[in-house]
C-alpha cells in the first residue's frame, strides 16, 4: 500500500490563498484602471472633437464657416457697394486678396474653442465690417454656432451709401437643404430660415435674422415688379465640383437676373437705381446652393444662427450677445496670462498688437479636403546622382504625368490668408510654437493631422494643395509634389515641447467620474492626464521614427565616394530637388548654394535639421521606448562631430555647405548667413564651444548680418547680397530671428564664456525685431512676409500672420537688462508615472 501524499503545511495554504486573493484584487483594480483610462480617453476625444468641430475654417475667405469634416455645410460672406452699374464687378469682396484697398483686416481676438471678433477695414467700399463668431458645443453632432455681422460706414462716406451683402450657403454630400418661403413672392421682410439635414450633422436650422439697418427705397416704376423686399433668396442645384466657385456662380445668377430685367423693363431715359437692377430674382426652395442677398443703406447689423437639433435648443440673438461678451472677457484674461508681455513692451499698444498677431495666427487655422497632385513615377533621374542632374530631373518632370491622389484631409494653420491659404510643412512647426503655449492639445491635434498624411515610406508632401479650390491659387508648375522632396522637419519643435511638458506633469489621473464632473480643460487635457498624453505619444512615435529614417534614406550625402575625412561615414546630407538658382525643398529657396550643383554636395542646414530630429526622438524614446534611445544618440553624436569635420570653415569662422572641386576633393563653399548659423539655430552647439564665439561675432557684425531691424538672411559682404529674386538674399525673416533670439536667451541665462555677450545681443535684437514688426503693422495694418534690412519696412506678401506671429513669443520673453542669473543644472525629472 502506497503511503499517503504529504500534507501541505497550513501556512503555505494560507499564503497561496492570500496571494490568489491579492492577485485577483490587484488584477481587478488594474482592469478597472484600464477601463477608466479608456473611458477618459474616449470622453476627452469626444469633447475635443465637439469644441473644434466648427470654425471659420475657410481662411482664404474674409469670413467663411465650415465644420472640420468633408462633404458638409459651408458658408461664405460677400459684400460690395452698389452705387453705379459697374460697382458689383469691382467691389464685391469674398476671397482674401492683396490688392483690394484694405487698410488691414483680421481677428482682434480669437480662441479656436470659443470664437472671437474680426475687423475688416475696406477703404475702397468705404465700410468697416465686423464679424463676431462663437460656438456652443453640445449634442450628439457637435453643437451650434452663431455669427454677428456689422457694417459701419467710414468717416466721410455719404450716409446713403448702398451696400449689398450676400451669404453664400452650400451643402455637399447626402442630405437636404431647403429655404423656407418668404413673406411674399418678392422676398423676405423678416428672418430667412434654411432647414437642413445630413448624415454627419443630423437635422439643423440656419437662420439669417432681419437685424438692424435701413433698406433703400425706390419710387421708380420697376418697384412694382421687383418690390422693395429687404431680402431675396435664390436656391439652386450645382454639381459639387463647382460649389467652391462662389463668385462665379453669383455673377452667373446675377447676369441672368439682370439680362431678364433689362430686356423687359430697363429704360435708358429713366434708368432705375443700380441696387435695384443688380438684384437676384427671389426663388427659394431646395438645393445645394443658396444665395441670400440683401441691400442696406448706411450702417447695418444682422445675425447668422446655426442650431443643431441634437443640441436641444435653438440659438437666439440674445444667446449670441451673451456668448460674444463671455468669449471676449475670457480671451483677454487668458491672453494676459499665457503671453504676459515683458518690458520694455508693457505699453497698451503692444498688448493690442500682440493680441492681434496671435489671434490672426490661430484664426487662420483651416480645414482642407481634396486630392493632391503627385508624381510617383520614381524616374531614375530623380536619384540626382549624376553631374548635370538638375537638367535631367527637369526633363523628367516635364515628361512625366502626375496623378491625383486622395482625397486627403488636413487641419492646419496657414502662412497668409490672401496668398498662401494652405498648409506648408516647414511653416507649420513655427506656427505651432505660440499655439502650443495657448492650447497644447490643439497643437497636437494639428500635428496628428499632418502625420496622417504620411505615406508608407515616411514622406509628407511639403506643400498641401488639396482640392480644386486650393489649386486655383497655385500656378500649375508648382502644384505637383514629389515623394523624394523633403522639407525642414519643424514639427519636431512641437513634439519636443509636448514631451517636455509630459515630463513636467505633476498630476496623476483622477477617477473618471470625478474628472468629468469637474469639467475638462481641453487645452491641456493630455498634459493634465498623463496617461492620455502618453497614449497620444505612443501612437505618434512610430510615425516620427518612420519620417526620421525616410530622411536618412532619401536625403543622404555621399562621404565614401569622395574619400572624405569624417568622424562618421554615415552622417552627411543633401537636399534633393536643387536647381541652378533654387533649393525650394530647404525652405530657403534662392539662398546661394555651391555652383554648379553637384551630386557630392553636402548641406549643413539639412544635417542640422536631422540632428534636431535625432535629439527630439531620443527625448521621446526616453519616455516610451528607452531601448531605442541609443539609436538616436549615436546618430546625434555622428552629426555633432561631422558638422565640424565636413562643414566648419576656420578661415571664415562659420559653418558652410560643401561640394566637390575639379580635383574631386572636398571643398567648402561659404555664403555667410542663415545657413551658416544652422547648428546654432537648432541647438546643436555646446555653450562652451569655441566655435560659438565666432558664430556670435558673425551675427553681431553690422557689416555682415546685424541690422537695426533684425538679422539679415545673407551677409552684406556676399557677392549675391540683394541680387536676382532677392528672396532669402538679404531680407529679415522672423522665423529665423526668433530662433536666434531663443538661442541667445538660452546662452544668456546659463553659465558660460559667452553669457554676457549673448545677454547684450539678446536685449538689442529682441527690441529691434519687435519694433520692426510693430512699426509696419501700425503703418499698414498688416504683418508682412519679410522686412527690408535697410529700411525695416514690411515687404512681399501682406497679412503674413504665419511665422511672423512669433513676435508674440518674443514680446513675452523676459527682459534681461542686468547680468543674467545662472540657471541651475537641470536634474532628471522623469516622473514615476512615465
Amino acid at each position: 500500500m502506497a503511503p499517503p501524499p504529504p500534507r501541505q503545511p497550513r501556512q503555505l495554504n494560507l499564503v497561496l490563498t492570500l496571494f490568489l486573493l491579492c492577485f485577483n484584487v490587484l488584477f481587478g483594480q488594474a482592469a478597472a484602471a484600464q477601463e477608466d483610462e479608456a473611458i477618459l480617453n474616449s470622453e476627452i476625444a469626444r469633447l475635443n472633437n465637439q469644441s473644434l468641430l466648427w470654425g471659420p475654417y475657410r481662411p482664404n475667405l474674409y469670413f467663411g464657416v465650415r465644420p472640420r469634416m468633408p462633404k458638409a455645410l459651408m458658408t461664405g460672406l460677400m459684400w460690395g457697394k452698389v452705387e453705379t452699374y459697374t460697382d458689383y464687378q469691382t467691389s464685391l469682396r469674398y476671397t482674401c486678396e492683396q490688392n483690394e484697398g484694405m487698410k488691414g483686416y483680421g481677428w482682434d481676438e480669437y480662441d479656436t474653442r470659443r470664437g472671437g471678433v474680426q475687423s475688416i477695414h475696406d477703404t475702397e467700399n468705404g465700410i468697416d465690417i465686423t464679424t463676431s463668431f462663437v460656438k456652443v458645443p453640445g449634442g450628439a453632432t457637435g453643437g451650434s454656432w452663431a455669427a454677428r455681422v456689422k457694417g459701419r460706414l467710414q468717416e466721410g462716406v455719404p450716409s446713403d451709401r448702398k451696400t449689398a451683402v450676400i451669404l453664400y450657403v452650400t451643402q455637399e454630400g447626402l442630405g437636404t437643404l431647403e429655404a423656407a418661403k418668404g413673406d411674399d413672392e418678392n422676398g423676405y421682410e423678416g428672418d430667412v430660415t434654411l432647414n437642413g439635414n445630413s448624415a454627419a450633422l443630423g437635422d439643423y436650422k440656419l437662420v439669417l435674422t432681419k437685424g438692424k439697418g435701413k433698406h433703400p427705397k425706390s419710387d421708380h416704376k420697376v418697384t412694382e415688379v421687383r418690390g422693395d423686399a429687404h431680402t431675396v433668396v435664390q436656391s439652386l442645384t450645382y454639381q459639387e465640383e463647382f460649389l467652391w466657385q462662389a463668385k462665379g456662380i453669383v455673377f452667373k445668377q446675377l447676369k441672368e437676373s439682370v439680362d431678364a430685367f433689362v430686356d423687359k423693363y430697363f429704360d435708358k431715359e429713366d434708368p432705375p437705381p443700380a441696387w435695384q437692377v443688380f438684384q437676384l430674382e427671389n426663388r427659394p426652395g431646395a438645393g445645394n446652393v443658396h444665395i441670400i442677398q440683401r441691400v442696406f443703406e448706411g450702417d447695418f447689423e444682422f445675425d447668422i444662427l446655426f442650431s443643431s437639433a441634437s443640441a436641444g435648443k435653438e440659438l437666439s440673438s440674445a444667446d449670441l450677445t451673451r456668448e460674444i461678451q463671455e468669449a471676449t472677457e475670457s480671451f483677454g484674461e487668458r491672453f494676459s496670462s499665457v503671453f504676459a508681455i515683458k518690458a520694455p513692451f508693457t505699453a497698451e499698444k503692444y498688448e493690442k498688437f500682440g493680441r492681434s498677431m496671435f489671434s490672426n495666427l490661430i484664426g487662420g487655422i483651416g480645414y482642407f479636403f481634396g486630392e493632391s497632385v503627385v508624381d510617383r513615377s520614381y524616374a531614375p533621374e530623380y536619384e540626382e546622382d549624376h553631374e548635370g542632374f538638375w537638367e535631367e530631373a527637369a526633363a523628367a518632370r516635364a515628361r512625366n504625368k502626375p496623378t491625383l491622389e486622395g482625397p486627403y484631409e488636413l487641419f492646419t494653420s496657414v502662412p497668409s490668408r490672401p496668398f498662401f491659404p494652405r498648409g506648408f510643412l516647414w511653416d507649420e512647426g513655427f506656427h505651432l510654437i505660440p499655439i502650443a503655449d495657448w492650447d497644447i492639445d490643439l497643437a497636437m491635434e494639428i500635428v496628428k493631422s499632418w502625420y496622417n498624411l504620411m505615406d508608407e515610406d515616411g514622406w509628407i508632401a511639403r506643400e498641401q494643395i488639396l482640392g480644386a479650390e486650393a489649386r486655383s491659387k497655385v500656378p500649375e508648375e508648382f502644384q505637383t509634389q514629389y515623394p523624394h522632396y523633403a522639407n525642414p522637419p519643424t514639427l519636431f519643435f512641437i513634439v519636443d515641447t509636448f514631451v517636455n511638458r509630459l515630463r513636467n506633469a505633476n498630476g496623476t489621473m483622477p477617477a473618471v467620474k470625478e474628472h468629468l464632473s469637474q469639467g475638462v480643460s481641453l487645452s491641456s487635457a493630455s498634459i493634465d492626464n498623463v496617461e492620455v498624453g502618453l497614449e497620444y505619444l505612443r501612437r505618434l512615435y512610430p510615425l516620427l521614427r518612420r519620417q526620421f529614417y525616410w530622411f536618412k534614406k532619401t536625403q543622404y550625402g555621399d562621404i565614401k565616394s569622395y574619400d572624405r575625412d569624417a568622424y562618421s561615414s554615415r552622417e552627411a546630407y543633401r537636399w534633393r530637388g536643387r536647381t541652378l538658382t533654387h533649393c525650394l525643398t530647404s525652405g530657403l529657396d534662392d539662398y546661394p548654394r555651391p555652383q554648379p550643383p553637384h551630386p557630392g554636395e553636402l548641406h549643413v542646414d539639412l544635417m542640422s535639421w536631422v540632428g534636431l530630429m535625432a535629439k527630439s526622438l531620443a527625448n521621446a524614446a526616453e519616455v516610451i521606448a528607452p531601448e531605442e534611445v541609443e539609436d538616436y544618440t549615436k546618430v546625434l553624436d555622428g552629426i555633432e562631430h561631422n558638422l565640424d569635420d565636413l562643414h566648419w570653415s576656420e578661415k571664415d569662422g562659420c559653418y558652410c555647405d560643401a561640394t566637390i572641386d575639379e580635383f574631386e576633393e572636398h571643398q567648402l563653399v561659404c555664403h555667410k548667413g542663415y545657413i551658416s548659423l544652422s547648428p546654432f539655430l537648432t541647438g546643436l552647439l555646446k555653450p562652451d564651444s569655441p566655435k560659438l564665439g565666432k558664430i556670435l561675432a558673425l551675427i553681431g557684425d553690422e557689416e555682415e548680418l546685424w541690422s537695426p531691424y533684425g538679422i539679415r538672411s545673407l551677409s552684406k559682404k556676399d557677392e549675391n547680397y540683394g541680387t536676382a529674386e532677392n528672396y532669402w538674399r538679404s531680407p529679415i525673416w522672423i522665423n529665423i530671428n526668433y530662433l536666434i533670439i531663443t538661442q541667445l536667451h538660452n546662452l544668456a541665462t546659463q553659465e558660460g564664456p559667452y553669457q554676457e555677450t549673448a545677454r547684450d545681443m539678446y536685449q538689442r535684437l529682441r527690441k529691434n525685431v519687435v519694433e520692426t514688426i510693430y512699426n509696419s503693422w501700425e503703418e499698414t495694418g498688416f504683418a508682412w512676409e519679410q522686412y527690408n534690412p535697410e529700411t525695416g519696412k514690411g515687404q512681399r506678401t501682406q497679412h503674413f500672420t504665419g511665422w511672423t506671429s512669433l513676435v508674440v513669443k518674443i514680446l513675452a520673453m523676459e527682459d534681461l537688462p542686468e547680468a543674467a542669473p545662472v540657471a541651475p543644472v537641470e536634474s532628471q525629472y522623469v516622473k514615476d508615472e512615465l
